[in-house]
């Protein structure tokens, strides 16, 4: 099994509160952040760690329980992927969940993704240049 890049939204405090994480197989951990940079994802999968996520429904404070493995990662900071009717959905709070169109999709995988902002959307029937 081939190494994944790992990537979730930081929500800790600090200097990289509010940012794109991106952990790389080799260790090279690097932050984006979302106002300046969109990502294209593929071949990736939603994880979830499900008793931590279920403990932040019931009540608990909020800590990492959730993120997205992908093969590679583009980073843009061109013109916008606009389409947000694809959104996959992730707070703990609500749903302890990724939901994608009243589904769970924990553990699933999609071909491709990008970010708009902290939002994460499959994306479809975009080629390579879809952000020139």
């Amino acid at each position: 099994m081939s190494k994944s890049i790992k990537v979730r939204f930081n929500l800790g405090k600090g200097k990289n509160y509010m940012k794109w994480k991106v952990t790389h197989p080799d260790g090279d951990v690097i932050y984006y952040s979302p106002d300046e940079v969109q990502m294209v994802m593929t071949e990736c999968t939603f994880k979830n760690h499900k008793s931590t996520a279920q403990k932040i429904f019931d009540g608990a404070h909020k800590t990492v329980c959730a993120w997205i493995l992908c093969k590679d990662i583009k980073i843009y900071t061109g013109k916008p992927i606009t389409d947000e009717s694809r959104r996959v959905r992730y707070n703990p709070r609500v749903q302890p969940n990724w939901i994608f169109d009243g589904h769970i999709m924990d553990n699933d995988g999609v071909p491709k993704l990008h970010t708009i902002e902290s939002g994460v959307y499959i994306t479809e029937g975009k080629g390579e240049n879809c952000l020139a």
